[in-house]
């Protein structure tokens, strides 16, 4: 019989909107810090709850745009979810797409990008502020992290907090409230980038098979910045979870 009294375990709701990118390791190490994930997949016909039982929530990527709704209604959902998650302070962690929508959400605005596809092994610069962000303090720099976006985010909403920079889109990691978006995929292999090849025009596959080897030979690097980063997100979902009324978080957790 289970015991009552043993705490509850923490939480989190990840809303995946394509189903070529899922959690993968960052799922993995997420788990190995005593969090429990709930993923819904709208795509396949999911309903997105209400937040009221979950401790943190995460917005994985996907392959439409972040104002593409009338071809896809459900992302207003994940749109509405984002800014309840930013009013009520819930740790949040918006990836590649979810940063767009957190953005777009919340007053930034989204285009496609004028610096054209951005994939492969960026270098993420960390901004002044980021020295005390509960998120990203300490992590390695230049942070290496995979990504693949067309759209980017071209102005933050009035209150974010730009953390991290890259040198092709400018964006790559802003704080709003509890709520984080990164520009780059902190979840995925290098295997899992290269399944994506044939989400791209034609005339990007050779730099993109480049771009795989690449991957392959910095993932050592690549891997201890990305699971550094779960982890540290992990931590702030359990401060959220042992305290109901969100008190503040430490600035400075240790990787």
């Amino acid at each position: 019989m289970p015991d009552s009294s043993a705490p509850r375990r923490p939480t989190l709701l990840v809303i995946q909107p394509d189903a070529k990118d899922d959690l993968e390791r960052l799922g993995v190490w997420i788990a190995e810090e005593g969090v429990d994930v709930t993923v819904v997949r709208p795509f396949d016909g999911d309903e997105i709850p209400v937040l009221n039982d979950v401790n943190g929530l995460v917005v994985l990527g996907g392959s439409m745009g972040a104002t593409d709704v009338a071809d896809f209604p459900w992302l207003e959902r994940i749109k509405e979810r984002l800014r309840e998650a930013v009013a009520t302070e819930l740790p949040t962690l918006g990836i590649c797409l979810g940063a767009q929508l957190l953005a777009d959400a919340t007053g930034g605005t989204v285009l496609r990008g004028d610096a054209g596809l951005e994939s492969g092994v960026v270098a993420v610069d960390w901004a002044p502020e980021a020295e005390d962000d509960p998120l990203v303090y300490g992590l390695p720099r230049p942070l290496l992290a995979g990504a693949m976006h067309f759209d980017g985010i071209v102005s933050l909403p009035e209150d974010a907090v730009l953390l991290g920079t890259g040198e092709k889109y400018r964006h790559q990691v802003f704080r709003l409230a509890s709520a984080w978006g990164v520009q780059f995929h902190p979840e995925i292999s290098p295997a899992r980038f290269e399944s994506w090849r044939p989400l791209i025009p034609e005339e990007h596959h050779s730099a993109y098979d480049i771009q795989t080897e690449e991957f392959k030979s910095s993932d050592s690097a690549v891997k201890e910045g990305s699971k550094a980063l779960a982890e540290r997100f992990a931590n702030i979902v359990r401060t959220r979870a042992k305290d109901d009324d969100s008190l503040p978080i430490n600035p400075r957790v240790d990787p």
